[in-house]
């Protein structure tokens, strides 16, 4: 606590210059998210690639999600579909709609603070693994922080519930933080950790739990473009830290950000 007040009084006495290379790229982590919504009139798009590897088998899914600004930059909404495989075979997986409340912006000690709730369609294949086949409800409490010209850290808490999977209610957890390090404006270097907590229901009606934790170094670089367009792109190598997790893995990154709302100059 004492050396975040320390950063803190840093940032206020900082902060009156030009931008910071920690602001520069704010909102293109991998595993964690950034509690920072989209700013007005400026819509982005990414896709992940993530690939899981254990024991000889392989899982890899493309996800593709959009993020749009409500009447501004206080409320979000976005969506999510997602196409896997696994040694089960190829599906798609559920769909999520997210709405997100930048409850918090930040300023000066204050942190930037942004939860989400998300309606998660079934969509997926639940005999391939992709999803349980019933609807289900996701809350995430995303907390992010500038600390210094070039460290931003992030902090990520929350939990999901289907309701009467095969006459059962499943629920999950997830913690999760990470480190940026803005080596310069356009180049970050990532280190992301997340870990969860799941149930699951086997053919049998009995309900399982399994915790999966992930440590993932990774970079990301921006290229900026007229017209504010942003392309980041990525890349992460997470590791185990459990027995229930994958053993290793490599992920993918892709975004482009730009105005959806083009001005047209007024003539006098």
């Amino acid at each position: 606590m004492l050396l975040f007040l320390i950063a803190c009084s840093s940032l206020v006495a900082g902060f009156a210059c030009a931008e910071l290379p920690a602001k520069a790229i704010q909102d293109n982590s991998f595993f964690i998210e950034e509690a920072y919504n989209q700013e007005p009139d400026v819509v982005q798009h990414i896709l992940s690639v993530p690939a899981f590897f254990s024991s000889g088998d392989g899982d890899l899914s493309v996800n593709f999600t959009q993020e749009w600004p409500l009447f501004g930059q206080r409320h979000q909404f976005s969506y999510s579909v997602v196409h896997g495989g696994t040694k089960e075979g190829a599906a798609f997986g559920d769909t999520r709609l997210n709405y997100r409340l930048q409850a918090l912006t930040e300023e000066g000690c204050v942190p930037a603070f942004a939860p989400r709730f998300t309606l998660i369609i079934p969509t997926g294949d639940a005999a391939k693994g992709f999803g349980h086949g019933r609807p289900g409800y996701e809350v995430n409490l995303p907390l992010s922080k500038v600390v210094s010209d070039r460290i931003t850290l992030h902090w990520n808490a929350g939990g999901s519930f289907f309701p009467a999977v095969n006459g059962r209610d499943l629920w999950s957890g997830n913690l999760g933080g990470s480190v940026i390090y803005a080596v310069t404006e356009n180049f970050n270097l990532m280190l992301e950790s997340v870990a969860a907590w799941e149930q699951d229901i086997d053919r049998h009606g009995k309900v399982g739990q399994s915790v999966d934790a992930l440590l993932s170094p990774g970079a990301r670089w921006a290229l900026n473009f007229p017209n504010a367009l942003q392309i980041v792109v990525g890349i992460g190598a997470p590791m185990a830290l459990t027995p229930a997790s994958p053993d290793w893995g490599i992920f993918f990154y892709l975004s482009f950000e730009h105005p959806f709302v083009r001005c047209t100059p007024s003539r006098l």
